[in-house]
């Protein structure tokens, strides 16, 4: 069970950090869940809950008691406790004989995946510390959150990569019956078509899962698919991934569509494809345990730049996992709508999107995306990079 994996490694993400207690402080998951309930608990708790683990391996789940038969069959806490009237008495209890020096909550300024804890929750336990010597050990607990979610256990690294092997079949699967004519509409209920038949879910927005854009483009990267058709002589981009077993993948793969008496696309359309094709392997080379974000991100941008086209409007890559943007360090340049992140050393076990992009305004939107997972040694592909660009008709 993936969940008994997280807990464990938990305990050892809380020695490492030096945090004495990471707790989930949160009531009423279903209707505003925290992100990273999902790692301890495969169901939803409806009353207040102190989800407690201690760096020295013990886990507690103070919970409201009618809670109590599901937790139980997680087999994670080593002590259950349950309420009738309010946790206030039972979370004093705890902490009185514990004595954490810290307790580490979910809130961060710049990682939306470690900010889980509302305002009025924080209010409320501010509320049932008052008075006591906890209330000045509360701290951020994003660095724990952060590593939880990045550092991907041998079962989730399985479920990712059957992500993306099924997402890669649906690509092979599409290239046989792509024909010119098509619109982006059409293109798009195939994949929601083969979603169904697999039993998968979207990896983000059904909006924009997939996201397909024929030809020159006015739109973002994340505009829902339109009316408009597939023409000769221009390009299809598609951007799509899917959730499946709880996991996600997110690829991009390029096409080309020939004019009549043309044998291969223009030459400014196969270099726009190796430039992108070399970016994410010379960045894929340096992917390495210890490097920052923004240098791995410079690389291929730099790269990009120097083949003549103007660099692209975001980060290089962000990590994957329960969702298709996962954990903290992002492959990101030095902005400040990015604020620490592109800081965030890459660590072994985290997976990446590597996905530079161009812009042929007389084509259309050139940009493959694979994935990869940090190891050792370096980043190993969990997805079969596009060598060659996709050529349909003639």
């Amino acid at each position: 069970m993936i969940e008994k994996e997280k807990a464990e490694q938990v305990i050892g993400i809380l020695r490492e950090k030096g945090m004495a207690l990471w707790m989930i402080f949160t009531r009423e998951t279903g209707v505003n869940p925290d992100p990273a309930m999902q790692y301890v608990l495969p169901f939803n708790l409806t009353w207040q809950s102190a989800l407690m683990f201690f760096a020295d391996g013990e886990k507690i789940a103070i919970i409201g008691e009618l809670d109590r038969q599901e937790v139980e069959k997680v087999g994670i806490f080593s002590r259950i406790i349950t309420y009738r009237g309010g946790i206030r008495e039972e979370l004093l209890k705890i902490l009185e004989e514990k004595s954490p020096r810290s307790i580490g909550l979910n809130y961060s300024l710049d990682d939306p995946t470690s900010d889980g804890l509302t305002h009025g929750m924080y209010l409320l336990l501010q509320e049932h510390l008052e008075g006591t010597r906890f209330i000045h050990r509360l701290t951020s607990a994003q660095e724990i959150v952060q590593a939880l979610r990045s550092r991907k256990t041998p079962s989730e690294l399985e479920r990712i990569k059957r992500a993306v092997e099924e997402t890669e079949k649906m690509f092979d699967r599409l290239t046989k019956v792509l024909r010119q004519g098509l619109k982006e509409k059409e293109v798009a209920e195939l994949f929601v078509g083969w979603m169904e038949e697999l039993g998968a879910e979207p990896a983000w927005d059904p909006s924009s899962c997939p996201a397909v854009f024929a030809g020159p483009q006015e739109v973002g990267a994340h505009a829902s698919p339109t009316e408009k058709a597939i023409k000769e002589g221009e390009l299809l981009n598609i951007d799509f991934g899917i959730k499946l077993d709880g996991y996600c993948s997110d690829l991009q793969r390029m096409w080309y569509f020939l004019r009549k008496g043309e044998t291969a696309p223009p030459p400014e359309v196969i270099k726009a494809f190796d430039t992108i094709k070399t970016a994410i392997q010379l960045s894929a080379e340096e992917l390495k345990p210890g490097k920052k974000g923004w240098e791995i991100d410079k690389i291929a941008r730099d790269y990009i730049v120097s083949q003549g086209y103007d660099e692209y409007p975001h980060a290089l890559g962000h990590q994957v996992g329960r969702d298709a943007h996962d954990g903290a360090a992002l492959l990101a340049p030095i902005w400040e709508r990015y604020g620490s992140l592109p800081y965030i050393p890459v660590e072994e076990g985290m997976v990446f999107t590597l996905e530079p992009r161009v812009n042929l305004p007389n084509y259309g939107v050139m940009s493959l995306e694979e994935m990869v997972v940090i190891r050792k040694d370096g980043a190993e592909f969990l997805s079969h990079p596009q060598k060659q660009l996709w050529v349909i008709g003639g």
